[in-house]
């Protein structure tokens, strides 16, 4: 698993009843875009993580391409 500064993080919620969490990528302290990876959570939280079988980094990059 690789992430960039800006990407989305979605782990899902790997217990009955448990919701999916989401954050914003804020920091990659591995090499070469490993993890560990510093998440921001859309409620405010911020935690180290190293993302499971349950993760899925989606690309920061804006839908359309390079504009400009």
């Amino acid at each position: 698993m690789n992430a960039s500064i800006g990407d989305r993080l979605h782990v899902h919620g790997n217990v009955v009843g448990q919701a999916d969490r989401q954050g914003e990528i804020i920091e990659v302290r591995g090499p070469d875009g490993d993890p560990p990876y510093v998440v921001r959570f859309d409620d405010g939280r911020e935690a180290l993580v190293y993302p499971g079988p349950d993760a899925v980094v989606e690309s920061g990059e804006p839908a359309g391409g390079v504009s400009g």
